[in-house]
């Protein structure tokens, strides 16, 4: 039978029932175990719905009204009262009548009605067992600011989002604020935002109104610093999120940004995978030592609330993958800037300056070192592939003219098309988003693919750069850890020169390290620099150096680690290393309309479709009624109460949608 938009099949020994009605998601939902119609509300964020007979009933729960809902169809229809006496004018958004429509799932009724009644799903989450300890001593603690050092991969986004949700849920008012060393970052914690029930607008610019129809913005360290005064306001009593912290040293313009931007916030939860930096700056909002819960700290030492080492994830395992690294030395001939001609093995001792030479000899694309490198890189990946086809590699380059030169040998020796993301590429970003959803084999990098941003798949790296800072090296690395639940075994592999510098870095890979402002960087490497604050261009003193040939010596590749070491992990079930928790639902928000946000479309998304669905909309207009695209924009807006769409809610252009249609009808 038919219940107002729900089909019942009541024939057989288990009665079910389907929504008729087509959801976010393309069709319709099958129903869950309990026989009842899954759909998601726009008031609670999270909802199971069903017919008005017999639903289930939570203890407190008011009574069902007998009086049966509007139906969800989403049917404009004419009403039957309405007699015109006169024709509605074509040029003009409001009429008193509308000539019936077809259903559409894009067209439905600007005001749509709430489901039949919702009770909120107990949705649960299984967290790690570091993060539900952190999470257990953030929510402990009464002091605002907690930093959490975990390292890469482990989880902290999902860690934030569960303690920001769960904040959320306490305090509704609040707003939340996630703040991100790169654009990219932004898109990512709002897509990851949405799978909480948390809407984050990534787009938002600081000369537009905060939105009063998400839970929050993401913005970057940059935005903040170049004008902390408009997220002042607004980050008052906030749940505050600043993703790798250590971007934010407190002499810098990004540091004193957040500093004056965060200061009214009601928590502040910073995260970091490396919580040092060897220019000496101290970080806002953090803990220097000794305090009363860290008096074994040295002075200005930065004491983390909570940390979550690469070692320590190892030892729990299926949390990160072991890697391996792979190196091969050779023997490096170049000119000096002096026009000395040296030769050097990577065994040979060398000063910084002509270390620096060395390596850069090495890593030339008219050589055979590197060369050969990417050929044994090439095949591991090959291998890897063959029981995880969708494995994929990572070189990080130079420069962004050296990057194309490291495409071009992969392209020529084995007949791939490398993606190439360098910072002046307008479209890096969306070039890493595709690589991330495809099978392709290679991505080769600048700058671009650096802390945070997610390419689970990727197995195997070449690290062809100059730079040789722990930093920089950790976070390079940190792209190949993160572990995937579907495969059993998952070494990952960083193939390496075999430059002293180098080599002492991935033997110290799981040791903790904390940050000091007391540590200098006297071991002679240049100062640490981060993966997005990198020169684009080479040395200007390295202008009269020229490399004359870089050969491999004889024999295989060698590693920092026997490859029967302890830590080729083999989990069966990662999941049975997890705890399960209960999740709140977020708290309601204002403008949420027809789809507030789903767990695959979050609601940023669907604004920037309905925005696209409004301009089309206009451009037909303008066709139909000769007015001009201003004059039909202000028209609309007036109708709906905008003085601008970029201010628009989300159920306001639902609305505008609508409105635009039934003057299409007319015209």
């Amino acid at each position: 039978m038919r219940h107002r938009g729900w089909t019942s099949d009541s024939t057989g020994p288990n009665p079910t029932t389907t929504c008729s009605r087509r959801c976010a998601h393309g069709g319709p939902r099958s129903p869950p175990a309990t026989g009842f119609p899954p759909t998601w509300c726009s008031t609670t964020g999270t909802c199971r719905c069903w017919p008005d007979a017999n639903p289930p009933r939570s203890p407190n729960s008011a009574p069902v009204p007998a009086s049966a809902p509007p139906s969800w169809s989403g049917t404009a229809t004419t009403s039957s009262t309405s007699s015109p006496t006169t024709s509605p004018d074509p040029r003009s958004p409001s009429a008193a009548t509308v000539r019936p429509r077809a259903a559409s799932p894009a067209l439905s009724d600007p005001h749509p009605p709430l489901p039949p009644r919702c009770l909120l799903v107990r949705r649960s989450l299984h967290l790690r067992r570091w993060q539900k300890d952190a999470l257990d001593r953030f929510e402990q603690r009464t002091q605002r600011d907690f930093l959490a050092v975990a390292t890469p991969g482990a989880g902290k986004t999902t860690f934030a989002l569960t303690a920001g949700l769960r904040d959320l849920a306490r305090h509704p008012h609040r707003r939340l604020v996630v703040v991100t060393p790169t654009q990219h970052l932004k898109h990512q914690w709002a897509e990851a935002a949405a799978a909480f029930g948390l809407q984050l607008e990534p787009s938002w610019a600081s000369s537009e109104p905060f939105p009063s129809d998400m839970h929050g913005v993401a913005v970057t360290y940059q935005q903040v610093a170049a004008n902390p005064a408009t997220l002042r306001g607004p980050a008052d009593d906030a749940f505050v999120v600043l993703d790798e912290i250590h971007h934010a040293g407190a002499e810098h313009a990004w540091g004193d940004g957040i500093a004056f931007a965060f200061e009214s916030a009601a928590r502040r939860l910073s995260l970091s995978g490396t919580p040092f930096r060897s220019d000496q700056n101290p970080i806002p909002f953090v803990t220097y030592g000794p305090t009363d819960e860290a008096p074994w700290a040295e002075e200005d030492e930065a004491v983390a609330d909570h940390v979550y080492g690469y070692a320590d994830a190892l030892r729990d395992g299926g949390v990160v993958r072991p890697v391996f690294f792979p190196r091969l030395g050779g023997q490096m001939e170049w000119t000096a800037p002096d026009g000395t001609e040296m030769s050097a093995t990577f065994d040979d001792h060398l000063d910084r300056t002509a270390s620096s030479q060395r390596l850069r000899t090495a890593l030339s694309p008219d050589g055979e070192w590197l060369p050969t490198v990417l050929d044994q890189a090439h095949t591991e990946l090959l291998r890897l592939r063959q029981q995880q086809p969708d494995a994929g590699g990572l070189a990080i380059t130079i420069d962004v003219e050296h990057a194309h030169a490291v495409a071009a040998l992969l392209r020529r020796h084995h007949g791939v098309q490398p993606v190439v993301v360098t910072s002046d590429d307008p479209e890096a970003s969306e070039r890493i988003a595709g690589f991330a959803g495809s099978r392709d084999p290679w991505i080769v990098a600048v700058r671009m693919v650096s802390e945070g941003v997610d390419l689970p798949r990727l197995r195997v790296g070449v690290y062809a750069t100059t730079t040789v800072t722990e930093l920089f090296f950790r976070q390079a690395v940190g792209r190949l850890v993160r572990w995937q639940g579907a495969h059993r075994r998952q070494k990952a592999f960083m193939f390496l020169p075999d430059d002293a510098r180098l080599r002492a870095h991935a033997a110290q890979l799981a040791e903790a390290r904390t940050h000091s402002l007391k540590r200098r960087e006297d071991d002679g490497d240049q100062p640490s620099v981060e993966l997005d604050q990198l020169p684009a261009n080479g040395d200007d003193q390295l202008s009269l150096f020229q490399a004359i040939s870089a050969t491999p010596l004889d024999g295989e590749p060698v590693s920092v680690f026997d490859d029967a070491h302890h830590e080729d992990l083999i989990v069966d079930d990662p999941a049975a290393l997890t705890m399960e928790i209960e999740l709140v639902a977020p708290p309601p928000i204002a403008g949420a309309g027809e789809l507030a946000g789903t767990l695959t479309v979050p609601r940023t998304q669907r604004k920037r479709e309905l925005r696209q669905e409004n301009t089309d909309r206009v451009r037909m207009l303008t066709h139909l009624t000769g007015l001009t695209p201003e004059v039909v924009n202000a028209r609309l807006n007036q109708e709906v109460g905008l003085t601008s769409i970029n201010e628009a809610s989300l159920s306001q252009l639902q609305r505008r949608r609508q409105l635009a249609d039934r003057w299409i009808d007319r015209a």
